[in-house]
């Protein structure tokens, strides 16, 4: 649906453009490259590596618990009272219920930190954009197009624009 009205829209100004006598000035720029590389969001992912490691470490710490007690009660249940076997098989499943508890929190809390990065990040990018659009008087700039020729790809302008905001 996007991709129609994108196509309607510059046939439009196409159309405007010819009808006027004026040149309509258009850029693209490639948002998903500019995401990998933008040093604004290299940071972002370190921040956010350094700001949940802990509980990664602790997550990981927890499933070789899990794994351990699972094998362990596997390999003796056999030979086990029968009160020991249901003791170990509920220390196992609260055990269980806790470490997915706690992955599950874990990736929503990540999920939430990684969107409010990406907002900041979309933020300066889209200044940044504007910044060129009104510097170079660009009439309109895509972000997502079906094909953009290399010669209104403005991607690699935008990334320098961010390294340089970001010293």
């Amino acid at each position: 649906m996007n991709k129609i009205l994108t196509s309607l829209l510059v046939a439009a100004c196409m159309l405007w453009a010819g009808s006027v006598g004026a040149e309509v000035k258009i850029g693209f720029v490639n948002s998903q490259r500019i995401l990998n590389d933008a040093p604004q969001a290299a940071k972002a992912k370190k921040k956010l590596e350094k700001e949940f490691e802990k509980r990664d470490q602790e997550l990981v710490k927890l499933s070789k618990q899990l794994q351990t007690t699972q094998e362990s009660l596997e390999k003796n249940s056999v030979a086990m009272p029968e009160s020991e076997r249901r003791t170990k098989e509920r220390e196992f499943n609260e055990l269980n219920r806790d470490f997915l508890r706690k992955q599950r929190e874990f990736k929503e809390d990540l999920n939430l930190r990684q969107n409010e990065e990406m907002a900041a990040i979309y933020e300066r990018v889209n200044k940044v954009i504007k910044g060129i659009a009104e510097a170079e008087k660009y009439d309109i700039i895509f972000q997502e197009a079906v094909y953009a020729n290399q010669r209104i790809d403005l991607t690699d302008k935008v990334i320098k624009a961010l390294a340089e905001t970001a010293k």
